[in-house]
């Protein structure tokens, strides 16, 4: 495979599970700040621009945090090179070049995806139609996922897919966790209050994870106990052991298509050291955002020695 086909198509998936995955977090701020007073409501929106790293870029056009101009400017803002609209084009156009490569059911359904969100987000976002644009976006980042399970073989496309898809989705878990925990929480004088909870229920549903969370734990809210399903519980699909475990597969199975395994493997083997065997009384000695932001440095590591080994091209 070529590396600019290789790098269209590790690319593409990881725009749409960006788009996804911001779609979740806008979500979960709106429904937090139903229940806050207007200066909690306000910090809620700082702290999902912090995580998306867009707060300088909004500062600079906004001086006020209100929840439609966040959702506008997050979603659709010609201001915000990284908008959701800009990452569906940006998928929509890795996936034209990529038009040989992928099933017709998988460039239907980004391309419909595509048309979807343009006529949804032609107009600036307000409360009234936000909620079916967010419903949009994750059910358009759904059937690209859904059209690549079933139409596409298991070959390096494929695989170079799911590597897009997982180290996208364990980076965004990742800063999710360490926003909320470290720079939202205001002191250790909070732990065990509503505003603790809240913040750990908020957290759960960025990554719609407090069904599966709420039946393992009986509905118990704790910070360590969520810690622990969000980074080593390898049954739940978003957390950073399961995003790990499936681009172990995936990358072993690149190195046996090309009879050699690179830099990447390496980087791969060395990420599993840190997580794998680790408890979470061990994750939080170290301290979660010393742990969280290894975490990001590695994966962006392991992300530059996938581009490197298979020679990815723009």
């Amino acid at each position: 495979m070529l590396g600019r086909v290789a790098n269209g198509i590790f690319w593409m998936y990881r725009y749409l599970e960006r788009a996804e995955n911001t779609a979740r977090l806008l979500e979960a701020g709106q429904r937090m700040t139903l229940t806050r007073g207007a200066d909690m409501a306000s910090k809620e929106w700082i702290s999902i621009l912090t995580t998306l790293g867009l707060r300088q870029a909004y500062e600079a056009n906004y001086d006020d945090y209100s929840g439609a101009h966040v959702c506008d400017f997050v979603l659709r803002s010609r201001d915000n090179p990284e908008s959701v609209m800009q990452m569906v084009e940006n998928a929509r156009t890795n996936a034209r070049v990529c038009r040989s490569t992928i099933t017709l059911e998988v460039w239907e359904a980004v391309n419909e995806g595509w048309m979807t969100l343009r006529d949804l987000l032609a107009r600036p976002v307000r409360e009234s139609n936000l909620n079916p644009a967010l419903a949009a976006v994750r059910r358009e980042s759904t059937l690209a996922r859904g059209a690549t399970h079933g139409s596409m073989l298991r070959n390096e496309t494929y695989n170079f897919a799911r590597l897009g898809t997982f180290l996208e989705r364990a980076d965004s878990t990742a800063r999710i966790l360490d926003v909320k925990y470290y720079l939202l929480l205001p002191s250790l004088s909070y732990v065990g209050t509503p505003l603790d909870s809240g913040q750990w229920d908020s957290v759960l549903r960025s990554l719609s994870a407090e069904r599966a969370y709420r039946w393992l734990n009986a509905g118990q809210m704790s910070a360590r106990s969520i810690a622990e399903f969000l980074i080593l519980d390898d049954r739940f699909p978003r957390s950073l052991a399961f995003c790990y475990v499936e681009m172990r597969s995936n990358l072993r199975e690149l190195a046996t298509l090309h009879g050699d395994s690179g830099d990447a493997q390496e980087q791969m083997r060395a990420a599993d050291i840190k997580l794998v065997g680790k408890s979470v009384d061990d994750i939080f000695d170290q301290g979660l955002h010393q742990f969280v932001l290894e975490f990001i440095a590695d994966n962006r590591a392991l992300a530059g020695a996938i581009a490197s080994d298979y020679r990815f091209t723009a």
